[in-house]
């Protein structure tokens, strides 16, 4: 495959990852041990508050009243579209069951997690989309205890809007807690909490390395990394829409990287020549992230024909991946490695981002290459089950005593001779692989 750079990245996303590591399992440590107290002390060194962690429902509802009008039906119209579309992924898990022999039954279920952790960032902004997301999907699910948590700020609190989104999602506690603490809190089941279960939701790399570490303990919707955006583009895209669609996702920071390969090479220089502009019309924050985000993690290439675009979209495995080019069916049939994908320029990734429907805790770094995003599947467990009428059973067993002899595993064949021995008393069996 021929792949011409206009525009190489200069660095890589996970250049100054640094280690975190010690730094993070230190606290966990000192959380696990100390509980309520020493969650409390990161609190005040970190976030700088010492008000209320576990918000109580006068605290909650005041918080709704300072959300404006406007807002909460935005969040409302958006919780309606993420609630149907986790709707219609719940309906898809079936519980079944299926003969597989004759008296052999075996079957699915599906059975939730009884107690989440849904973490949405706060700090600067109100994540407004990550309670949505986070909450909505493990409500739908049927999870038996939620708690939504997010950093206070100092001396205030969280953002009304935060809490506001919680509560209308479902969130059964809302806490006060920010990075490292917040994630040991609902990890360890702090300040009367269950235990989560599974943690979930975005955060920096402080609470992506505290949910690597507790991994296995509890579950985690996946790990986590800067966010990356791919588009996909011919002849018939809009340069100005290619543009500003790499310059949105360019402002979520410094390390995030946004990609674009095309077959045709005007488009891509046009784009390259608008970029800049667009950036710097950004307030100063957002301009600043762009700005870095364009000039190191960048990339722009130019391929000879569709199925090349193809292929950079499986090579790059983005979270995000765009496509504005024609025939939108094929490229929907070819594509193999994305988070979530966006079919044209009616629909951009600020929309799943927000309000459309699909979730927006995406894999990252390469990691669509073997999973999905965030779904009410990720908090479901699909178990199976077993039984058996006696006859169903013998040819089961007589598989499984020769099987275990040749592995070495004579216990376990002695756990299928002797149901044959008791259900069958008058007949021989052969149980080893000889003859």
């Amino acid at each position: 495959m021929t792949v011409e750079y206009l525009k190489k990245a200069a660095r890589r996303s996970t250049d100054d990852a640094g280690d975190v590591r010690a730094t993070v399992q230190a606290i966990l440590d000192e959380i696990e041990t100390g509980g309520d107290e020493a969650a409390l002390r990161y609190a005040a060194k970190f976030d700088k508050y010492d008000g209320n962690v576990v918000l109580t429902r006068d605290e909650i509802d005041a918080a709704a009243a300072e959300v404006p009008d406007r807002l909460k039906d935005d969040i409302r119209f958006a919780w309606d579209n993420v609630r149907r579309f986790a709707e219609a992924q719940r309906d898809s898990i079936l519980d079944f069951e299926v003969e597989v022999v004759p008296g052999l039954i075996a079957g699915q279920k599906a059975i939730p997690c009884q107690a989440a952790g849904c973490y949405a960032p706060g700090g600067r902004y109100s994540h407004i989309a990550s309670a949505l997301m986070t909450v909505t999907t493990a409500k739908v699910a049927d999870c038996g205890h939620i708690t939504a948590c997010s950093p206070p700020r100092p001396g205030i609190g969280i953002a009304p809007a935060i809490i506001y989104t919680a509560d209308l999602c479902g969130a059964d506690s809302i806490l006060a807690l920010g990075g490292v603490q917040g994630v040991a809190a609902m990890a360890f089941g702090l300040f009367g909490l269950p235990k989560a279960d599974i943690l979930v939701g975005p955060g920096n790399q402080f609470v992506a390395e505290a949910k690597r570490i507790l991994f296995g303990r509890v579950g985690i919707d996946m790990f986590a990394g800067p966010t990356d955006s791919l588009i996909l583009a011919d002849e018939t895209a809009d340069p100005h829409i290619v543009a500003w669609d790499l310059v949105g996702q360019a402002e979520h920071g410094y390390n995030s990287p946004v990609w674009l390969a095309t077959t045709h090479r005007p488009l891509a220089e046009k784009v390259m020549a608008l970029v800049p502009g667009y950036i710097d019309s950004l307030p100063e924050l957002n301009a600043q992230n762009a700005t870095a985000a364009w000039r190191d993690m960048a990339e722009v290439m130019v391929v000879p024909d569709r199925e090349a675009l193809a292929r950079v979209a499986d090579t790059y495995a983005p979270e995000h991946l765009t496509v504005q080019a024609a025939d939108l069916d094929w490229f929907l049939g070819r594509l193999q490695c994305y988070g979530s994908l966006f079919l044209g320029e009616e629909t951009t990734v600020a929309f799943g981002d927000k309000c459309s429907g699909t979730n927006h805790v995406l894999p990252t770094s390469g990691a669509s290459r073997y999973t999905g995003g965030l779904s009410v599947h990720k908090y479901m467990k699909l178990v199976t089950w077993q039984r058996s009428t006696r006859e169903g059973a013998r040819p089961v067993a007589e598989a499984t005593a020769r099987i275990s002899r040749l592995e070495g595993m004579e216990g376990h064949a002695r756990t299928a001779d002797i149901r044959l021995d008791k259900y069958f008393p008058d007949q021989a069996f052969n149980l080893t692989l000889e003859g």
